[in-house]
C-alpha cells in the first residue's frame, strides 16, 4: 500500500489539484468548512468540520430555469447545468461524511427520479476520505454500524499512522487520483494497523426503527419537543437533510425560479396553500424529523438519516440532539 509521508502532504495536495478543484477542510474565524486549497492550513484535528459537503453536491440556493414574458407567452430557457468537465476533489472527509454523501446518493439517484443537477455534480466529484484515529466527543458513529478506520464509499482512504498516511484506492476513480500521485508516494513501511479509537459517547441505534414504527402516538413527544427552539439548525449543520423549498424571483416580466435549502423544523414548511399545515406545531415536526432519520429512511432506503457525525450536539442551543432521543427512545418499555 502507498505511502504518504507527514512533509509530502502539500505535494500530494497538489498533485490532486492539478486534477480538478480542490476542497480541503479549513478552520475560519466561525468554524471549520471546505474550501478551495490555496495553501491554506489544513485542519486535520478529530472530528468533522463543521459544515458538511452536502453544499458542493447540493447548493443552499440554485437556479432552476429563466423565464421571460412576451407577447406570445412566456419562453423559458433552463439554466446552463453543472458543468461536468469542472471536476472536484473533495479531500479529508471523515468517514460518517462518507456515509453521509451516500445517504444522499439513495435520495437524489436511487430514489425513484434522478435528480440531474445533483447526479452531474456528483459524477464529476471524488471523495479522499481520511480515517479517524481518534473521535472528538460529540462523536457517535459507531451507534449506525461505521467503521471510523474506513470510508467504502470514498475514492481514496488515508489512513494516519505516525509519521505518515497509509493511501489505498478503492475505485478506478481513486486509482487515477493516484497514478497522477506516484512522484510524492512512498513504499508502505512495516506498520501495526492501529486500533480503533475510542469513543466518549457510547449510544446504539440498535432495534430503534421497529420500535419508533409503534410509536407515533407515544408519549414521549409530549414532553421531548418542549425545549425545542424551531430555530432549524440542526437541519442546515446535518450532512443528510436535504429538503428545498423552490421559489421565484420576479424582475418585471422575466425572472428565475430557484431552489434553496429548507427544514421541516420551520412552520412554514408543510404549510399549504389553502391554509391547513398538517404539523401545526412544534410536537409534530420534533416528531417528524426524528422519526424520518430513525424510522422512515431505514424503511425506504435501508439506511439511516444519521451517522453520527455529532454537528447538533456540538451546536443545538437546547440540547435537543438525536444521540440524546436514541437513548430516549431505547428506555421506552425499561424505565418508566
Amino acid at each position: 500500500m502507498p505511502w504518504l509521508k507527514d512533509e509530502a502532504m502539500p505535494a500530494f495536495l497538489a498533485a490532486l489539484q492539478s486534477q480538478g478543484r480542490l476542497w480541503v477542510p479549513v478552520e475560519e474565524e466561525w468554524g471549520s468548512c471546505l474550501a478551495v486549497w490555496e495553501e491554506k492550513s489544513l485542519r486535520l484535528t478529530p472530528g468533522p468540520t463543521l459544515l458538511a459537503a452536502k453544499g458542493l453536491f447540493l447548493p443552499q440556493t440554485e437556479k432552476l430555469f429563466h423565464y421571460r414574458v412576451e407577447a406570445e407567452g412566456a419562453v423559458i430557457s433552463e439554466s446552463e447545468p453543472p458543468a461536468a468537465a469542472a471536476r472536484q476533489i473533495v479531500f479529508g472527509l471523515r468517514p460518517c461524511d462518507v456515509a453521509a454523501v451516500a445517504v444522499m446518493d439513495k435520495v437524489f439517484l436511487d430514489g425513484g427520479y434522478v435528480d440531474c443537477a445533483y447526479r452531474a455534480r456528483r459524477e464529476a466529484s471524488a471523495l479522499v476520505a481520511l480515517a479517524c484515529r481518534e473521535a472528538a466527543p460529540t462523536c457517535f458513529c459507531r451507534a449506525f454500524g461505521l467503521d471510523p478506520l474506513a470510508a467504502p464509499g470514498a475514492d481514496v482512504l488515508l489512513l494516519p499512522l505516525e509519521g505518515g498516511y497509509l493511501v489505498r484506492a478503492q475505485t478506478a476513480k481513486g486509482e487515477e487520483l493516484l497514478a497522477q500521485a506516484q512522484g510524492v508516494l512512498a513504499q508502505e513501511p512495516a506498520l501495526d494497523w492501529p486500533a480503533p479509537p475510542a469513543f466518549l459517547l457510547e449510544v446504539t441505534a440498535a432495534g430503534v426503527p421497529a420500535k419508533l414504527a409503534a410509536m407515533f402516538d407515544h408519549p414521549l413527544w409530549d414532553n421531548l419537543y418542549q425545549k425545542c427552539l424551531g430555530c432549524g439548525i440542526c437541519t442546515y449543520l446535518c450532512p443528510t437533510c436535504y429538503c428545498f423549498d423552490v421559489q421565484s424571483a420576479d424582475r418585471g416580466t422575466e425572472g428565475y425560479r430557484y431552489r434553496c435549502w429548507d427544514s421541516c423544523m420551520f412552520p412554514e414548511y408543510t404549510l399549504m396553500a389553502g391554509g391547513h399545515n398538517p404539523r401545526p406545531t412544534k410536537k409534530e415536526r420534533v416528531r417528524n424529523r426524528f422519526l424520518h432519520k430513525l424510522c422512515y429512511l431505514p424503511e425506504r432506503f435501508g439506511v439511516f438519516g444519521c451517522v453520527g457525525c455529532g454537528r447538533c450536539l456540538l451546536k443545538c442551543p437546547v440540547n435537543l440532539d438525536i444521540a440524546a432521543v436514541l437513548k430516549k427512545v431505547q428506555e421506552v418499555g425499561t424505565h418508566v
